[in-house]
């Protein structure tokens, strides 16, 4: 490592994240005390078991409404999180939401084949939208989200946390600083270690945004392009079977290359079958990582100085919505708006081409 110590790291972060607040990247203090109405489209594993609860510890933003197909979820929801009546809508009253004052913000949480319908359903009825990874099926999908939310005049955020998560933000500012010298090598993986599921299921399905790359893929992929501040220009990609007789539809382990125009490669690789959970960054100087990298809590970062910096006690999805409410409250930009949605999209097509090609694929 050199000469470079704890308290020059320290330095150059305090650095970057000045940075970051007068590019506007970062949330300030809001203006205003009052906090904004979330309603959760989608009553599933996500909102039930970490959005909801997530909520409960948020500053700025609170959850007043639910939306969902499932009558059935609806009694027990209204008793745990007090919703009263007037905030319970169906997908086909949806609409009706543009005449409740007490709704703000429709956080998008459904199959991610289903993102684009009810991110615009939700931006038309004059409601800001978040909308959960990844954004939409394809690159005209995602920017007509940003489109109708743009008409409408109201705020288009995606849910990538860990850009919101302090750790990985911190050692994605040293990008501005560079104290570690030139990157020479990234590997960014994100993978569960399942055994599919049944047909029915939309992780199943392609039509509905299932797979690997898609489920997945935009871990590894988005911690990349974060983690340098940079684009790749080009991608190569190949899809690895073990189980053909249960992913008939969509992939389950995806191995890819980002290239970038200065020479650097990212070996990236997702599955949903094979586990790993690392994104590591090696420079001319020193290197550094995330282990893991995205899970949901113990995200740790370390550097070859010997930096520590512990996971974070709070969950993640509750500096993820206060960041996207500040931006509202505030009037400025969101930390993730559409734009970097669409962006993964557009490589992760990229990716699907070069795999079924078996060449490299500009961007």
């Amino acid at each position: 490592m050199g000469s470079f110590t704890r308290r020059q790291f320290l330095a150059s972060l305090a650095a970057g994240i000045a940075l970051a607040r007068s590019r506007g990247i970062l949330a300030n203090t809001p203006t205003t005390t009052r906090k904004l109405g979330v309603a959760l489209l989608g009553l599933g594993s996500y909102s039930t078991r970490l959005l909801a609860p997530a909520l409960q510890d948020t500053q700025h933003c609170e959850l007043r409404g639910i939306v969902t197909g499932s009558p059935e979820k609806i009694s027990s929801w209204q008793r745990q999180y007090n919703i009263p009546d007037k905030n319970v809508y169906s997908y086909d009253n949806l609409p009706e939401i543009a005449n409740n004052p007490d709704i703000d913000i429709v956080y998008i949480v459904t199959p991610t084949g289903l993102h684009r319908k009810y991110s615009e359903m939700a931006a038309s009825a004059g409601k800001h939208v978040w909308c959960e990874k990844p954004m939409a099926m394809d690159e005209a999908e995602c920017q007509s989200i940003i489109d109708v939310c743009n008409k409408n005049d109201v705020k288009l955020a995606i849910g990538y946390r860990m850009q919101h998560e302090p750790n990985t933000r911190q050692l994605a500012l040293l990008q501005d600083t560079m104290p570690f010298g030139r990157f020479k090598h990234i590997e960014s993986f994100a993978g569960y270690a399942g055994k599919g599921r049944p047909p029915h299921n939309w992780r199943m399905q392609k039509e509905m945004g299932g797979g690997a790359l898609y489920d997945m893929g935009v871990y590894p992929l988005n911690g990349a392009r974060f983690i340098t501040g940079m684009e790749p220009v080009a991608v190569t990609g190949h899809h690895e079977k073990s189980h053909p007789n249960i992913f008939t539809e969509v992939d389950e382990t995806t191995y890819f290359n980002l290239e970038f125009k200065n020479g650097l490669v990212a070996k990236c690789g997702t599955s949903v079958v094979k586990s790993f959970n690392r994104l590591d960054v090696q420079c001319e100087k020193g290197h550094y990582s995330l282990r893991p990298m995205q899970a949901y809590s113990g995200v740790t970062a370390k550097l070859s100085d010997g930096t520590v910096l512990p996971p974070i006690s709070s969950m993640q999805q509750t500096l993820q919505m206060d960041n996207d409410a500040l931006a509202i409250l505030n009037k400025g930009p969101a930390l993730v708006p559409g734009e970097e949605g669409l962006r993964d999209i557009l490589i992760i097509q990229a990716i699907f081409k070069a795999a079924k090609n078996g060449q490299s694929v500009l961007i």
